[in-house]
């Protein structure tokens, strides 16, 4: 979000809640799409992927850090040998950096990128595919999100949802703990 943020204000530009919530559950391509016809950007869509790659991937590399108790969680699951999955509205490059920052990388079964997808995170395509990676059922699984457009998707595709308390999307908890079989802050 503060990487958005930042690039449009170098470009003269306030966003707005509604421009994060339409990115938000978007690939990267799809985002810089939506960007450029929303606020008329002449530039490129390669120059400003460009851009946000290395702001963004700088940031993952070496300032996002992990929800408090998550690493501990997810180790206990793997203990336990339960399958682990990731289902990320980010490319394959910014999940490994932070994975890799936080001890991570050889925790998780299979990653899976909305951009191997035709669709976004409002629909249940994502985690159809990360499931399948995994070989198991949509009703088997449990689908970790903090934004409510991709709950909705999860649960469209037959799956358990447990929604997750995120400063960037506390503007939409109550429909989120609404949508959610679970919720944890």
């Amino acid at each position: 979000r503060e990487i958005d943020v930042s690039f449009l204000k170098k470009r003269g530009i306030e966003p707005d809640l509604e421009y994060i919530r339409a990115i938000t559950p978007l690939g990267f391509k799809k985002a810089v799409d939506y960007t450029r016809e929303r606020y008329s950007l002449t530039e490129s869509a390669e120059s400003i992927m460009q851009e946000l790659h290395l702001m963004a991937f700088e940031a993952y590399e070496k300032e996002i850090s992990l929800k408090p108790f998550a690493k501990e969680y997810l180790y206990k699951l793997k203990k336990q040998n339960i399958k682990l999955g990731v289902a990320t509205a980010l490319s394959h490059n910014f999940i490994e950096a932070v994975l890799n920052k936080n001890d991570l990388s050889c925790i998780f079964d299979t990653i899976t990128s909305v951009n191997e997808v035709e669709r976004a995170k409002a629909h249940p395509d994502i985690y159809l595919l990360a499931a399948k990676k995994m070989n198991k059922k949509p009703q088997d699984c449990i689908v970790f999100e903090d934004i409510a457009i991709a709950i909705k998707g999860a649960k469209t595709g037959g799956f358990q949802t447990c929604g997750v308390l995120d400063e960037h999307s506390e503007y939409e908890w109550a429909d989120i703990k609404k949508l959610s079989d679970f919720y944890i802050s």
